[in-house]
């Protein structure tokens, strides 16, 4: 059992409640020891006193008494706690928003979130765990890619998934993405427009671009434009998925000739191109923001931070991530 710490707010985690706070720092600690520490003033913010749904802000700084090992966030979700951290726990860590309507999680690298060939653990199993005492198990509303980090919105209730698929199907949402691609678009900002159609290869499922009329081809439109570049070797765009069509971020990339660095389907290094050093080989493709209609009245704008592997290329590249879109609200 460690001693007190005195732990400083993070930019990424401005406006956030301060029982969310302590979910995503000390996920075993709950909610009725918390509120023991609260009412004892064993946890103060900036020296004070505070309650449970206080909102903390950037640099201020949060005293933590000693607590006991398993209440203990361990650092950033990496593979070994997809293997050893039970389904609440990683979940837990997770979330960037949650209320009786709606959580909203921020899905890390190489977690499927549903199930599929191959596939032994992915977050619709593990939302079992958040069953409510009404037996109400929460329900996905939109998939991302299992390589894809970031925002992923989940219903709490049947009625609020309801209102949460009607507003992705009516487009009534408003995407971000961040992606670090090969080269430099021509256009600084470009809307892409094609039709897509689903190929069964050795290597499984792949898009490609069809014709008009194509039997199966859906047509996919998305946006981009480019924040900055290193050198001429790379640019960072974001992207604006009007559709939602199966990898089309991915696959607009490659038609525009600039696929996203790291991409396993859709990036073929070739021999003239040499890997930036420093730069994992994982999919530098994250859902940054996301700006919907709650199901009780008003917005969500939620943004995620950047997943471990594109904070330390953007770190490298000396990209400043302040530039884009997406920052909180």
């Amino acid at each position: 059992m460690a001693g007190i710490e005195h732990i400083r707010v993070e930019a990424d985690e401005a406006g956030m409640r301060l029982d969310r706070w302590f979910k995503v720092h000390y996920p075993g600690l709950g909610f009725g020891p918390l509120q023991k520490l609260l009412r004892s003033g064993q946890v103060r913010v900036d020296g004070g006193r505070v309650k449970s749904d206080a909102r903390v802000q950037p640099g201020q700084v949060v005293r933590v008494p000693p607590m006991d090992v398993d209440a203990r966030k361990t650092g950033p979700i990496a593979g070994k706690d997809l293997k050893h951290s039970s389904d609440f726990e990683l979940v837990s860590r997770m979330i960037l928003h949650e209320d009786d309507k709606v959580i909203i999680l921020n899905k890390p690298a190489g977690l499927a979130v549903q199930g599929g060939s191959g596939v032994t653990r992915h977050i619709d199993q593990m939302l079992e765990a958040f069953i409510s005492p009404k037996g109400e198990k929460p329900r996905l509303v939109h998939r991302l890619d299992r390589d894809t980090t970031g925002v992923l919105v989940i219903a709490r209730t049947r009625g609020a998934a309801q209102k949460l698929t009607a507003a992705f199907r009516e487009r009534d949402t408003k995407k971000t993405y961040w992606a670090l691609v090969k080269g430099v678009p021509r256009k600084h900002e470009d809307k892409i427009s094609t039709w897509l159609v689903k190929e069964t290869t050795p290597d499984g499922d792949r898009m490609r671009i069809a014709r008009h009329g194509e039997d199966g081809a859906d047509h996919a439109v998305s946006y981009y434009r480019v924040v900055d570049t290193a050198a001429q070797n790379l640019a960072w765009l974001e992207m604006e998925p009007y559709t939602g069509r199966t990898h089309q971020l991915r696959v607009h990339a490659l038609h525009i000739g600039h696929p996203i660095i790291g991409d396993p389907k859709y990036f073929d290094e070739d021999h003239n191109w040499d890997f930036p050093g420093g730069v994992q080989k994982r999919l530098h493709l994250h859902a940054r923001h996301i700006d919907i209609p709650h199901p009780a009245g008003g917005r969500l704008r939620i943004t995620a931070p950047l997943p471990p592997h594109m904070v330390q290329t953007w770190n490298l590249l000396g990209l400043d991530q302040a530039d884009g879109i997406g920052e909180d609200n």
